[in-house]
């Protein structure tokens, strides 16, 4: 025992003291003289000298040997799978059963591996996909799903808001996984797809058709009935439009979730009739100019 290091001394601490004491004083030391922490030249040595202490004396068993062995220097080891425990051996590494969660909360980082095993933890998120139709998106509307989460399937009334639009993403709170060790329920979240229209083109809250205008309609202009999403509406097409023009209804678009509009674009195209009726022929020739001689 005498080549033996005095733990109690390296701790700076009573032989009888208890273990918060012995955690407080390693963890001081730790701190004091973790390499990372401190320039000193010494400072390994300390640091290791302060773990290997810690190591011993926070054990019953092998505080309780060191102890037989620090009152009776002349006894010998014990044999057999007690020498394999002995605290004092020289054979031990000075990390044996160290606790590294002690020595980060030493060094402030805490042990929060340790912690979390035991701390609360929220549900599993889920996600689907929801389509609906562009009428939906602008009115809103309230849906009835199967949505699945993980290995379960459940049938929800979900309200879907106007102004919704390609892509967004809707947070259904408490709809996922249920959480652990008391934590709360995960979310489920929507992606939000719009269905091909027969018509209308959707640009986030834009709408684009395609008008087709006969060649007097184009010359002459006219008042054409199209369709909104929120019913006929009257676009006035003027006189010399050509092929490719692009018309707008201001705020006959899609609904935003603020109260806004978007607006209707029409895109002109110019429609030659194969096969012209006599009324069609008396229109046109209306529209040509006098022959010049």
């Amino acid at each position: 025992m005498a080549n033996s290091p005095d733990y109690y001394f390296a701790l700076g601490i009573p032989h009888d003291a208890n273990l918060d004491q012995i955690k407080k004083a390693y963890r001081k030391l730790a701190r004091q003289h973790h390499p990372d922490m401190s320039k000193a030249k010494d400072s390994e040595a300390r640091f290791k000298e302060a773990a290997e202490a810690y190591a011993t004396l926070k054990n019953p068993e092998k505080r309780a040997v060191y102890d037989e062995l620090l009152a009776n220097p002349s006894t010998h080891r014990p044999s057999g799978s007690s020498q394999r425990h002995n605290a004092a051996a020289p054979q031990d590494s000075p990390f044996a059963d160290m606790d590294f969660e002690d020595i980060l909360a030493s060094m402030g980082h805490g042990a929060q591996r340790a912690r979390n095993k035991q701390a609360p933890a929220a549900g599993r998120d889920f996600e689907d996909t929801v389509h609906i139709d562009v009428v939906q998106a602008h009115t809103g509307t309230t849906l009835n799903l199967d949505l699945t989460g993980g290995a379960i399937t459940r049938s929800l009334e979900v309200k879907i808001p106007a102004g919704v639009v390609e892509g967004q993403k809707i947070r259904l709170r408490g709809m996922g996984g249920d959480g652990l060790r008391g934590g709360p329920k995960g979310d489920m979240y929507l992606h939000i797809q719009l269905k091909p229209h027969p018509a209308w083109r959707v640009d986030k809250h834009d709408l684009y058709f395609e008008l087709l205008l006969s060649p007097w309609e184009a010359v002459l202009g006219a008042d054409i009935t199209v369709a909104t999403p929120d019913g006929a509406k009257v676009l006035t097409v003027p006189a010399g439009t050509h092929s490719g023009s692009k018309l707008r209804l201001r705020r006959c678009g899609l609904a935003t979730a603020t109260g806004g509009r978007g607006d209707l674009y029409a895109n002109a195209h110019i429609e030659v009739p194969i096969h012209p009726s006599a009324h069609e022929l008396g229109i046109m020739s209306k529209t040509q100019p006098e022959n010049r001689s």
